[in-house]
């Protein structure tokens, strides 16, 4: 049922963006602009919500379009394909322009600790090695739990283990300008929660990776000669 409304709430999306822009006395340059970011911010906005997917939602609505957006995805689809064979603990989205990478809990802390763990460091340092190549992007962490325990402590603790995170890349050379946080508690589940085997895939953190300011400007110079 949740697919079937998800699509359905696509199609709506897109059926409104489509007509607005019809009725605008616009060039096809314009047009193009305006499907690219309007029309991704809501597209992106219906998909996230009805799906729950932050991460998906905000990637979408951050789609620039046309030229510009596929030279920026030709580059994420580069870094995306290095983090797959450099971080091997880590589950790898290519999602519009931008690009998501997944960590379980278990792979970082310790059950219901924000302090990342022993081994935490291999896999991070080996996400920092790619982050690092690619200076023009920005990264958002994100912590998220299930929804056991009350809401305040799984939000908590949600936000301290994004900030952990993002105190490990920042000591290991990725710019604080880059990066910012977030942290959902259980609010945004991308599994169900209905059994342990599930509900465990929730306690995760993600890292959503998008073009920067520097990024745009140049593909967009790029993509008008």
């Amino acid at each position: 049922m949740k697919k079937i409304n998800l699509i359905a709430l696509i199609f709506v999306a897109i059926i409104v963006v489509s007509l607005f822009v019809s009725s605008c006395a616009m060039n096809k340059t314009k047009k193009g602009a305006l499907i690219g970011t309007g029309g991704g911010a809501v597209i992106g906005a219906v998909i996230g919500r009805a799906s729950g997917n932050t991460a998906l939602g905000a990637l979408i609505g951050a789609t620039v379009g046309g030229a510009t957006g596929a030279i920026i995805g030709n580059k994420m689809d580069k870094q995306a394909e290095e983090i797959r064979n450099t971080v091997p603990g880590a589950k790898v989205y290519r999602v519009g322009e931008g690009i998501v990478v997944e960590f379980s809990d278990k792979i970082l802390f310790e059950i219901n600790q924000s302090d990342l763990n022993n081994g935490s460091a291999q896999n991070l340092n080996k996400l920092v090695s790619v982050l690092g190549k690619y200076p023009e992007t920005n990264i958002e962490i994100q912590g998220h739990t299930d929804n056991t325990g009350t809401d305040s402590y799984n939000m908590k603790l949600s936000k301290k283990r994004a900030s952990s995170v993002a105190s490990f890349l920042k000591l290991n050379g990725i710019k604080s300008s880059r990066i910012n946080t977030k942290g959902y508690g259980e609010t945004a589940p991308n599994y169900s929660n209905d059994n342990e085997d599930t509900r465990s895939q929730n306690r995760r953190v993600e890292f959503l990776i998008t073009a920067n300011a520097q990024m745009r400007k140049d593909a967009a110079k790029e993509s008008s000669n």
